[in-house]
């Protein structure tokens, strides 16, 4: 099933998968224009012509994937309703295809973007490698969220449409486009709460700076990661054979 999500994507276009290079190359060469050219942003107290595109494009791509994997979690069981109604196979393996689709996906963009980073001479070196543990934590946390909002979105159809608003605030509330230097005190604080602040910040400190993350300063994230998926797998349980009824 990934693998025909994957193709199906492509299909019947005169380049099929390539345009899995194309577009995310032309959105990289877009942020690094506009921002590193055109808007002539800088990082505070970092003199580079490349630091700020790096920066967004550091904290975009982790973003854009934890929003595609919650945003298709909400609607895969309704998606296949179909196929949940009239075929007997393992339901909990739809968050998991919708898991491994959206990876491929990140994975191919994300590679492109390390070899953007090879070319201009700013590869982060092996810390790159502590992206790994990071990937993990923010799948985990992504999977098991997404899992509880899409059992509920069976029932609450209202459900997808709040946290398709919900992430756009969370987007401006996690330090993407902007650092954190910038914002007042108060605001800072307020900005530290969002769980996305932190892990985002590690992927934009090791490919900015090229230093890994103090990672006892994501313990909480570890922990609030494994009660997102007990909280799915709980509520999948106890819901998976009224959502086909409600089907």
């Amino acid at each position: 099933m990934v693998s025909r999500q994957f193709r199906a994507r492509y299909l019947q276009s005169l380049l099929g998968s390539a345009w899995a290079l194309l577009n995310p190359a032309a959105m990289i060469a877009i942020y690094t224009v506009i921002f590193s050219q055109v808007m002539r942003a800088r990082l505070p107290g970092v003199d580079d012509t490349f630091s700020y595109s790096i920066y967004v494009c550091a904290g975009l791509l982790p973003w854009t994937y934890f929003s595609e994997l919650v945003g298709r979690s909400l609607t895969v069981f309704l998606d296949h309703a179909g196929l949940l109604k009239k075929v007997s196979f393992p339901r909990s393996s739809l968050p998991l295809i919708v898991l491994l689709s959206s990876t491929v996906n990140f994975a191919i963009l994300f590679g492109l973007f390390l070899v953007v980073l090879a070319a201009v001479g700013r590869f982060p070196g092996w810390v790159v490698l502590a992206l790994v543990p990071l990937l993990v934590l923010q799948q985990a946390f992504a999977l098991g969220l997404g899992t509880v909002l899409g059992v509920l979105n069976v029932f609450f159809r209202d459900v997808a449409q709040l946290v398709g608003v919900a992430l756009q605030f969370w987007f401006w509330l996690t330090p993407i486009v902007y650092s954190p230097a910038i914002l007042p005190e108060w605001a800072r604080g307020a900005v530290a709460w969002n769980p996305m602040t932190q892990l985002v910040g590690a992927y934009q400190q090791i490919l900015v700076a090229g230093v890994a993350p103090a990672w006892w300063t994501l313990r909480l994230h570890a922990v609030g990661a494994g009660l997102a998926l007990a909280l799915a797998v709980l509520v999948f349980d106890r819901l998976s054979g009224e959502m086909v009824d409600e089907l």
